[in-house]
């Protein structure tokens, strides 16, 4: 049996009472390398994926999520913590980027965003010739 800890509930209220954010939430996510690609993973726990919308708009990446609460007729709620909430994340791609080529995909809570390197900005090795027909001055001593 649960037993009742009227403490939690100050802390829950007192945080909801004196949270700023209540616009669009940030998502935490990473963002690294991975040889051609770049690859941003990002936390939605309980987001349905029909809610997450990816825009690109010139070299601005924007993602935004809704998470939506279920709540039936007669129901009586014991305790609920979990909040509705929009999420929103922004991202500068830089030039470097195809933007036609981003991918994502939306597995377990995460979405994983595919971000591949564009051709211009990939290394590349650079093929050193000689002239031959250059004239050979010998050095005197």
């Amino acid at each position: 049996m649960a037993t009742y800890d009227p403490f939690r509930d100050l802390d829950r209220i007192a945080s909801s009472l004196f949270d700023a954010r209540r616009g669009p939430r940030r998502m935490p996510m990473d963002l690294y390398r991975d040889g051609d690609h770049y690859v941003m993973t990002a936390d939605l726990p309980g987001i349905d994926p029909g809610s997450v919308d990816i825009d690109v708009d010139g070299q601005l990446l924007t993602i935004r999520a809704e998470r939506t609460l279920a709540s039936g007729d007669g129901v009586k709620w014991i305790t609920r913590e979990r909040e509705a909430a929009s999420f929103l994340r922004q991202l500068n791609l830089g030039q470097g980027v195809d933007t036609e080529g981003i991918a994502a995909t939306y597995n377990n809570g995460v979405l994983t965003v595919t971000i591949p390197v564009s051709e211009k900005a990939k290394p590349r090795k650079v093929a050193v010739t000689t002239d031959s027909a250059a004239p050979v001055v010998p050095i005197e001593n």
